[in-house]
């Protein structure tokens, strides 16, 4: 497994991106259905020690996804967002917001999370075959600075979950 990560800056601070580079040994039908099919997304989503209890997914542009990711003192951390492109096995890309179990967005500071946060965050995976692995790069844009490192953490520990669980 390779890892690989960069952070860059635009405009205010609030509006930081971070780009993670993974090569997981897996064909791209395998990580593109992780990505798309909730329960194959169940199975790798969260940190290390988190579980994602439910997550329902429309996997085409205009679809809208929700999730949850349970720690493992039992809070809940709730995402929602829209599908806004859609490339099978290519490219994926979400709007990404803090919600409550039925969809309906929440501020982070709600979540008790640090930082000025934007409502609607922006997420885009892009995949590339490499000789039947995965080469797969992650922008997630609008993190604060002070949830930067903890964002790559939780990234990371996610994508280790995937290589793990999906076969």
């Amino acid at each position: 497994m390779e890892t690989k990560t960069q952070s860059r800056q635009h405009g205010p601070t609030t509006q930081n991106e971070l780009v993670i580079y993974r090569v997981f040994n897996l064909p791209v039908s395998k990580v593109w259905r992780a990505l798309t099919e909730p329960e194959e997304f169940k199975k790798w989503w969260g940190p290390k020690d988190f579980t994602c209890p439910s997550c329902t997914m429309e996997a085409r542009v205009g679809g809208k996804y929700l999730s949850c990711m349970r720690g493992p003192d039992g809070k809940e951390y709730w995402s929602t967002g829209v599908v806004t492109e859609f490339i099978p096995d290519k490219k994926l890309v979400v709007t990404d917001s803090f919600s409550d179990e039925k969809g309906n967005i929440k501020s982070a500071s709600e979540y008790g999370m640090p930082g000025d946060w934007s409502k609607e965050l922006l997420i885009t995976f892009e995949l590339q075959e490499a000789d039947g692995a995965t080469k797969l790069r992650l922008q997630h844009e609008g993190i604060p600075d002070e949830m930067h490192d903890e964002c790559v953490k939780g990234w990371n520990e996610s994508f280790d979950k995937l290589e793990k669980n999906i076969k």
